[in-house]
């Protein structure tokens, strides 16, 4: 099982203590059964990473943990059969691909709560079967979410106290670490303080950010789920593998600059309680009218796929036979939004046609030639 450390994306890398997290409950998990499980990441002293590869290599490691450290030229598994991609949304193609040629031919799951727009247009035409979960958790209340502008900052503010009052928790996430000229964005490192200091001087403030060092970020999340700290101010580090049920209000600032997937999985982060939780979606007065969709879909809905087919809409579906994942329009006159119904009759009459002729000359001839060009095989990338 392979989680998103780092991806083709210029964003913080999410937190190796999470991998830890995931890698605790394999062991709790497969070892009763006599399975050995490995974590493999790229913290690992260069000794323990050859120690590790060799195991692995000779079958003694049957289940690997890890990050993107799994996807290098010297890792060899003895047989793998199964390769699970957890927030496949942060991946590349390309890195979807190396994980895929680690074994012959294995089976591949992808998961992920906002499908991006490619492998939601695979899942019309494309050789991806899907699987929806579309039911909350048992004892979970879905989020509410709103929309609102700078001159509500204050009553922003009360609402997170409010919520501090009653004994719960919040963060607050913006998109940069410390302030640029460049953009006119709100930073964590300034505002942390402001929050600490002016707006909250009477609760535990903490600041989490992809440059501190692995083990700060582990001090600064265990204090956050062990109930020490009260307003977690963060950037997007937050966004995979934090599990804090008493957290139950996040404050995004800048939410127009963030794309639809991001915003509804930092929204995942609180809702994982059984009380009301609430997401602020605070935007600056700038706003284009796709930022306004972006916007209003999430007010609208706490459902991925409704998401995922809005960013689709908004963004394109990406190349289905190359590595873009999003602004190509591939077809002359249909539209993968307007046209579904159209599409999905297609799909179905070409599987026919190819399960009635599949043994002929001409169909084993076109398999082939679509099977050897690179180009063409992305197309089996999830």
């Amino acid at each position: 099982m392979v989680d998103p450390n780092i991806t083709g994306r210029s964003r913080p890398n999410p937190i190796e203590c999470f991998d830890k997290g995931h890698f605790k409950r394999a062991k709790e998990f497969f070892e009763p059964a006599g399975y050995t499980v490995g974590l493999l990441t790229g913290s690992l002293r260069a000794a323990a990473k050859r120690k590790l590869y060799s195991k692995i290599r000779d079958g003694e490691v049957q289940v690997v943990v890890g990050t993107h450290a799994m996807i290098q030229d010297a890792v060899e598994f003895d047989k793998l059969g199964l390769a699970v991609i957890d927030e496949q949304h942060r991946f590349g193609v390309l890195q979807r691909a190396a994980l895929k040629r680690l074994g012959k031919n294995p089976d591949v799951l992808v998961m992920t709560a906002t499908p991006i727009p490619r492998s939601l247009a695979m899942t019309v035409y494309g050789d991806l079967d899907i699987s929806i979960i579309d039911e909350l958790p048992p004892g979970r209340t879905p989020v509410k979410t709103v929309v609102v502008g700078e001159d509500k900052r204050k009553g922003v503010y009360k609402g997170i106290e409010r919520e501090l009052k009653l004994g719960r928790q919040a963060y607050v996430v913006y998109p940069l670490v410390e302030e640029s000229e460049k953009l006119d964005l709100k930073a964590a490192s300034e505002m942390y303080e402001e929050l600490r200091d002016k707006v909250f001087p009477r609760y535990r403030v903490g600041l989490l950010h992809g440059r501190m060092k692995a083990d700060e970020k582990e001090n600064i999340m265990k204090a956050f789920a062990a109930g020490e700290i009260n307003v977690l101010v963060s950037t997007t580090v937050i966004e995979v593998g934090v599990d804090v049920p008493n957290a139950s209000i996040m404050v995004i600032e800048h939410a127009e600059r963030f794309g639809l997937s991001q915003l509804h999985q930092l929204r995942g982060r609180v809702g994982r309680g059984a009380e009301q939780s609430y997401c602020v979606l605070l935007t600056g007065d700038k706003k284009t009218a796709i930022a306004k969709e972006r916007l209003g879909i999430m007010e609208e809905t706490n459902d991925g796929f409704k998401i995922a087919e809005k960013d689709l809409e908004l963004r394109g579906e990406g190349e289905i036979l190359g590595t873009r994942q999003s602004g190509i329009r591939i077809f002359k006159l249909a539209n993968i939004v307007r046209d579904i119904e159209i599409l999905i009759d297609a799909r179905a009459e070409a599987e026919r046609l190819l399960s009635r002729e599949r043994n002929s000359k001409e169909t084993r001839s076109l398999i082939e030639r679509v099977r050897s060009d690179a180009k063409y095989r992305l197309a089996g990338i999830g």
